[in-house]
């Protein structure tokens, strides 16, 4: 059994502030996109959970968010099943759901796009087909808060607003591009750590993400409106161009190359352009390879 984990773009990001519990409370507009990984498995009956990759991976599978989603799915389900009026049946069952995980790893590390929260959103989707559990869309949302702040958009992806540390979510009518235009995805011979993108940061409140929101529900007619040039922004850039070059200079090379909008992607360190067809994507896509450690030209993705 498969399952597809579309990425995802921010189209707007806004840092409001800093929390005291020292997280950040943020206004974005989340958008998945058609590029991803694919998640696979084959049930188990004995309990264990396994991973292996398609390529190797320089990081232990224990922190792995596809083994974590797993293990934090098959903790959820038996401990649903523990209650009053299961049958032995069925608990003795849920004690016994494993499953052999594989993963087609496609997507960057350390790229803004999501990755690696795709793959723990898809894992969810595909065990909880698996292991015939039939848990809501929610219920897989509130599991993967657990594990990181994009999981619970990209469980359901689509376009959304999210808001807090990203788990606060309002599904809107899907987004699209104009008719017959691309979108280029662009990853630099650069990663950003997350601390990089924080630090220094700008604090704008709560008025810039709540006018963009009212001017997003005044166009709801008009689909491509939040894709104009004015309405995409990144506060990250702000604080992510000065240490890492490489992506500011990823996103004037873009806008050169005849992008009709462009903007760095999440804390960094993809950038993504709008052009008004394949063609000139794909003469822009020819010249960033250069400076490109993941490129590819595609679409918005929705179900």
């Amino acid at each position: 059994m498969h399952e597809y984990a579309p990425s995802k773009i921010n189209l707007f990001l806004d840092v409001i502030r800093k929390r005291e519990d020292g997280y950040h409370d943020l206004g974005t507009l989340f958008q998945t996109v058609d590029v991803g990984d694919t998640v696979s498995a084959e049930i188990r009956d004995d309990g264990v959970v396994t991973l292996e990759y398609s390529v190797p991976q320089d990081y232990p599978k224990e922190s792995d968010l596809v083994y974590r989603a797993a293990l934090a799915l098959k903790d959820y389900a038996e401990v649903a099943a523990s209650g009053s009026g299961v049958s032995e049946s069925e608990k003795s069952r849920m004690s016994g759901l494993g499953a052999d995980l594989f993963l087609e790893k496609v997507m960057p590390l350390g790229a803004g796009l999501g990755g690696g929260s795709a793959d723990a959103a898809a894992t969810l989707r595909l065990l909880n087909r698996l292991w015939n559990l039939n848990f809501e869309a929610t219920m897989l949302e509130e599991i993967g808060a657990k594990l990181g702040a994009d999981v619970p958009f990209l469980v359901r992806g689509g376009s959304a607003f999210a808001e807090g540390i990203g788990e606060r979510l309002t599904f809107i009518d899907p987004l699209d591009l104009p008719e017959g235009y691309a979108l280029l995805i662009a990853t630099p011979l650069d990663a950003v750590p997350t601390k990089d993108a924080y630090a220094g940061v700008p604090k704008s409140g709560p008025d810039r993400w709540e006018r963009y929101k009212a001017e997003c529900s005044a166009h709801s007619g008009t689909r491509p409106y939040p894709l104009q040039p004015s309405a995409l922004f990144n506060a990250f850039e702000t604080s992510v161009f000065p240490k890492h070059p490489l992506v500011a200079e990823m996103k004037e090379k873009m806008s050169e190359l005849g992008a009709e909008a462009v903007l760095m992607s999440g804390s960094g360190a993809s950038v993504f352009g709008i052009f008004a067809n394949k063609a000139l994507a794909e003469t822009a896509a020819t010249a960033l390879k250069p400076i490109s450690r993941y490129l590819a030209i595609t679409k918005f993705w929705h179900k």
